[in-house]
């Protein structure tokens, strides 16, 4: 089955007490029993749901996997991820992710007893100079966020299987139309699914695919002693969202890199980071790996201040000064200050995050009015 029929069809059937075509909110806590135990495979909501069940066999399937588990946001799934860690174990991780992550790892679960080390994670003599005994799991992200570097993801997965060290991909950049990490060797997938897989900014949620039983057991075992799970009306809005993901995501590629390409001409603009220009040192590796470029696009500006960042980002008037990506509608933000603020100026420095970098989610809209809106911002 191609992509473009699996979003619509993969691991959705009609609803077979009525016939309903779209999946059914299910909108009730608990289920009724005929005797104790004996039940229809429903006991009580934050265990199963029937619309979480359908979403979580059509991502799934979306990613090559075998079992979907949903949360109630992607720092949710994240955090599942890593209560299957123990006091003492290490994390790898890339020094170029999104502020929630670093955040989680740092200010949450550091003092409990698990270190994270944040490297170049498309250097692997890096890499493995990093592993230890101590090592349980390499946290990756594809293109990052928000410096638009590219990750082998077999080469860092097979690394890891080879030392029997858990590995998992954020593929939210990406969605699984664009890679899917499972068939490079991934371990697990993770999803913010508020951005791409929603792609209307109108529901927050998150997703894990894996292939492996066990490791399938474990999240589901923590989804529901944990209980972070998401509604029936958000699992409803994820399902709505998937069934134009291709068309919404090729059409977004397809702006970003008319305005990468606009952005890398003008003169008040430094540097534009973008996976798809040739001398991108991630590019070959994301032609590779990748269906297209990622509809992400950030610059650095000439003047290189939190006041020039400011005047371009006040004033867009189709570019919406707002977090979050992966909408329909193009969303302009400035890391420094909104979502990786929580991490040291210092660190982001080291990677190249300036207090100048604009960050772009592109979207859907008619790509020369996109462009003339930054440029009479950028003038």
């Amino acid at each position: 089955m191609k992509f473009g029929t699996k979003v619509i069809h993969a691991g959705i059937e009609p609803d077979p007490s009525t016939g309903a075509v779209m999946t059914p909110i299910y909108q009730t806590s608990t289920y009724a029993q005929e005797a104790p135990g004996k039940h229809k495979g429903f006991e009580y909501a934050r265990t199963q749901n029937p619309t979480r069940n359908v979403l979580q066999n059509n991502l799934a399937a979306l990613e090559e996997g075998r079992f979907g588990i949903c949360f109630s946001s992607g720092l949710a799934a994240m955090d599942a991820i890593l209560k299957m860690l123990q006091p003492g174990d290490e994390i790898i991780s890339t020094n170029d992710l999104y502020g929630g992550s670093y955040r989680l790892m740092v200010r949450i679960y550091q003092k409990f007893g698990i270190k994270a080390h944040f490297l170049d994670m498309s250097s692997p003599d890096e890499v493995l100079a990093a592993v230890n005994e101590k090592t349980r799991l390499f946290w990756i992200e594809t293109p990052t966020n928000p410096m638009l570097n590219v990750i082998d993801i077999g080469q860092l997965c097979g690394i890891a299987r080879e030392r029997g060290i858990l590995s998992c991909v954020d593929n939210t950049f990406a969605s699984p139309y664009l890679q899917t990490p499972l068939t490079m060797g991934a371990d697990m997938v993770l999803h913010s699914a508020t951005k791409y897989l929603g792609g209307h900014s109108d529901v927050v949620h998150g997703a894990i695919v894996v292939n492996d039983e066990k490791l399938a057991e474990q999240l589901y075992f923590i989804q529901n002693a944990a209980g972070a799970v998401p509604g029936p009306q958000d699992c409803f809005l994820i399902l709505r969202g998937i069934k134009t993901l291709h068309l919404r995501v090729e059409r977004a590629c397809q702006n970003a890199e008319r305005i990468a390409h606009f952005l890398k001409q003008h003169p008040k603009v430094s540097k534009v980071y973008y996976p798809g220009f040739p001398e991108h040192p991630g590019h070959e590796v994301a032609k590779r790996q990748m269906r297209h470029f990622g509809a992400m696009v950030s610059f650095d500006l000439v003047e290189d201040n939190y006041a020039a960042a400011e005047r371009v980002l006040s004033n867009t008037h189709l570019f919406t000064l707002a977090e979050s990506l992966g909408g329909v509608e193009s969303l302009i933000g400035h890391p420094a200050s909104m979502t990786h603020a929580s991490i040291p100026r210092d660190e982001r420095l080291k990677v190249g995050l300036t207090d100048s970098l604009v960050r772009l989610s592109v979207g859907i809209e008619d790509v020369e009015d996109l462009i003339g809106d930054l440029e009479q911002a950028l003038e």
